[in-house]
């Protein structure tokens, strides 16, 4: 998806035909905040992640891909770093994931 994670939200609403008092109040939000987020102007709480998939019956994880897809851009847009940073982001990625299992494993 190439628009931002608050414009992504915009879009289901409007196909759901749903008004911004509407979705505000099932993500427990109150309108002016929800209309900020689709307007840039605040970050999407990733705890109501769960509330925006239900208000929408989205996959989770899915869902969890364009969120944090969003913040990553951001963050890479706002310090102007190259595509290799996702590279080795994956990789860290991979050790932590590593370190993990060696950790839960259990020797008898």
């Amino acid at each position: 998806m190439k628009a931002t994670f608050g414009e992504y939200i915009r879009q289901l609403r409007t196909d759901k035909g749903l008004t911004l008092t509407e979705l505000a109040a099932l993500l427990k939000l109150d309108s002016a905040n929800l209309s900020k987020i689709e307007n840039g102007k605040r970050e999407f709480d990733e705890k109501r992640l769960d509330k925006l998939a239900n208000a929408f019956d989205l996959n989770f994880e899915k869902l969890k891909v364009e969120y944090f897809g969003d913040q990553f851009a951001k963050k890479m847009y706002a310090y102007n770093c190259s595509s290799e940073t996702l590279m080795v982001a994956e990789e860290k990625v991979n050790y932590l994931k590593s370190i993990n299992v060696k950790q839960a494993e259990i020797k008898f």
